[in-house]
């Protein structure tokens, strides 16, 4: 078989007995150490936090917050995605944040955003591939890493027809 053929990328959601997987990936694929909130958060938010499995190995993952902005309105903060170093370039991201894009448009989420580090430009290049656009940056946003600087970076969501 060729590469990629016949191996399936499919998403999971993120559950009380299965958390134990977002945690270990998150230990592997970040340099900080996520709190109760965030776990909460993730398995608050339903659909919005999905694992990623390549051939039934998890992978990857997302997972982002709900927040009520003032008025009402939902937006959605991606706390997390990320993939395991084998598996980049095959998609697996942009699987992750494609689903995440898509239900935002399909229940009217008009805003969805995140923080990033101001020297990871490989995160940022993924997202502005998307459409996510620089907004602020904000000054010792992080304590333990360096730099201590994030980019804000936001996406606006347009309603499609369809």
């Amino acid at each position: 078989m060729g590469a990629g053929r016949g191996v399936s990328i499919s998403l999971d959601g993120v559950r009380d007995k299965n958390v134990m997987q977002l945690k270990k990936l998150n230990t592997v694929l970040f340099p900080v150490r996520y709190n109760d909130k965030y776990y909460a958060d993730a398995l608050a938010s339903g659909d919005f936090t999905k694992l990623a499995y390549y051939s039934d190995i998890c992978v990857g993952a997302i997972a982002c917050r709900l927040e009520k902005k003032e008025g009402g309105a939902l937006r959605v903060y991606i706390m997390t995605l990320g993939v395991l170093a084998p598996y980049r370039g095959l998609g697996i991201g942009t699987k992750l944040l494609n689903h995440v894009l898509d239900l935002c448009s399909k229940q009217h989420i008009s805003e969805i955003y995140l923080h990033v580090q101001t020297n990871n430009e490989y995160a940022i290049n993924f997202y502005k591939k998307f459409g996510f656009e620089i907004t602020d940056t904000i000054q010792n946003y992080y304590t333990n890493i360096t730099p201590t600087d994030c980019y804000l970076l936001t996406k606006f969501i347009t309603e499609t027809k369809k």
